[in-house]
């Protein structure tokens, strides 16, 4: 009699799965599995909420502030690079406070409109900082609260204020775009960094190019910070983008200025039936075929 152990299932083999030939089959997961999910907690869709995942809260930053003012231990070069750093921290930490009131007003609204599904959800990368404000903005209004984190070896890790059954985490960058970009119809840019600015090119690229099938509201927060960081009269000066393309974007500075963009917006474009483009399929995340 064979002593033979059986082989695993392939689809429970994690040797394969985690193995270059499994690459398919994990991206395809990352695509099929938050959808399933999606459709379970009745998302129809979201806006997108990016910002730095470095700046704090007024509270929070303040008592940095104020350990590194009483640190004497530390040498003047580094306590002076320190100190820097706090202060701008303090100044920084408006904006984590007016992300959080922005998702808050527009997650009282949202959650009022008469839907099967829920509209408008609040979503970030579901890290700290800007992130976290969103989420804890949209919690605090008593509303579902979305977070797709990225697997990364440092600095990345869920924030409390995620729906608990909306909090995901990806692998792939390009997978985790997706998401935010598919189900999104607005897109909120605070101030940040590197990744910040990724994102808003890319969703301004896709609707330049008229490759999303829909409209997608851009509100950059935060005209002082944003005009220091790009010059974007400079792209229609060089005729790199035309003056026309400059209009997908709303500089806001106020969480009040954007609420109403936003919700003005959205209720144009997104609350009732629509004028499609001939041939146009609307994303539809809570209807399909069996």
């Amino acid at each position: 009699m064979s002593n033979l152990k059986p082989a695993p299932l392939a689809y429970q083999n994690a040797a394969f799965l985690d193995s270059p030939d499994g690459r398919i089959l994990r991206i395809l997961s990352e695509y099929q599995e938050p959808l399933a999910r999606f459709r379970r907690e009745q998302i129809q869709d979201t806006v997108v909420f990016f910002g730095s995942a470095r700046f704090k809260g007024k509270a929070a930053a303040e008592s940095t502030l104020s350990t590194v003012e009483n640190n004497h231990a530390a040498s003047s070069v580094e306590q002076e690079k320190d100190l820097k750093r706090a202060l701008a921290g303090v100044d920084m930490a408006r904006y984590y406070e007016d992300a959080r009131r922005l998702a808050y007003m527009l997650t009282e609204w949202s959650v009022q409109i008469p839907a099967r599904r829920h509209r408008f959800v609040v979503t970030t990368g579901g890290g700290p900082g800007i992130m976290e404000a969103a989420n804890l903005g949209a919690h605090e209004a008593k509303g579902k609260t979305i977070g797709l984190n990225i697997r990364l070896p440092f600095e990345q890790c869920p924030n409390p204020y995620i729906t608990p059954s909306l909090n995901f985490e990806f692998h792939y960058f390009f997978m985790r775009k997706f998401w935010f970009a598919y189900l999104a119809k607005a897109l909120v840019i605070f101030p940040g960094g590197f990744g910040t600015m990724d994102e808003l090119f890319e969703i301004l690229t896709l609707a330049q190019t008229d490759k999303l099938a829909k409209k997608i509201l851009v509100l950059i927060y935060g005209s002082e910070y944003w005009n220091r960081i790009i010059n974007f009269q400079a792209f229609v000066d060089a005729g790199a983008v035309s003056q026309e393309d400059l209009e997908l974007l709303k500089f806001v500075d106020s969480p009040e200025e954007g609420f109403e963009f936003l919700r003005d917006g959205l209720t144009k474009y997104h609350l009732g039936e629509q004028p499609k483009k001939k041939g146009e399929v609307m994303p539809e995340i809570a209807k399909t075929r069996p």
